[in-house]
């Protein structure tokens, strides 16, 4: 089980963990790839909508990257009030360890008005490896 990282904004609460994929990584090469299961909690009363993902993605060098679209893995779930939608997403760092945090744009169904969602930042950290 990975580390948990949790925000909470306008009653939407996101909880994120993280994984090392080791089956998938090439340290030898830099090429270390983590996956993320992240739980989007509505404790609202309204049916909100999830539009778009703001990501920023940081290596350990500190080279700072942005992923900016539609929706998640290609959907733009609908939570109704104390609805959960869970996903898996992955990552791509150069180094064994990094950061990523950012926001989800949120429509509200009822009138239409958006409103930004946190990302709790969290890490990923490959295990250190015994040769």
């Amino acid at each position: 089980m990975g580390n948990m990282y949790k925000a909470i904004t306008n009653d939407v609460k996101v909880i994120v963990e993280s994984f090392y994929q080791d089956s998938a990584s090439y340290p030898d090469s830099m090429h270390y790839v983590f996956a993320y299961r992240i739980t989007i909690e509505n404790h609202s009363e309204h049916t909100i909508k999830l539009l778009r993902r703001h990501w920023y993605i940081v290596d350990g060098d500190g080279a700072k990257s942005e992923v900016e679209g539609e929706g998640v893995i290609g959907q733009q779930p609908i939570l109704e009030p104390e609805q959960t939608h869970q996903y898996v997403s992955g990552c791509n760092l150069h180094t064994e360890m990094g950061k990523m945090f950012g926001t989800y744009l949120m429509e509200k169904l009822s009138d239409g008005t958006t409103f930004e969602v946190e990302i709790p930042e969290f890490l990923m950290i490959a295990p250190y490896r015994y040769n």
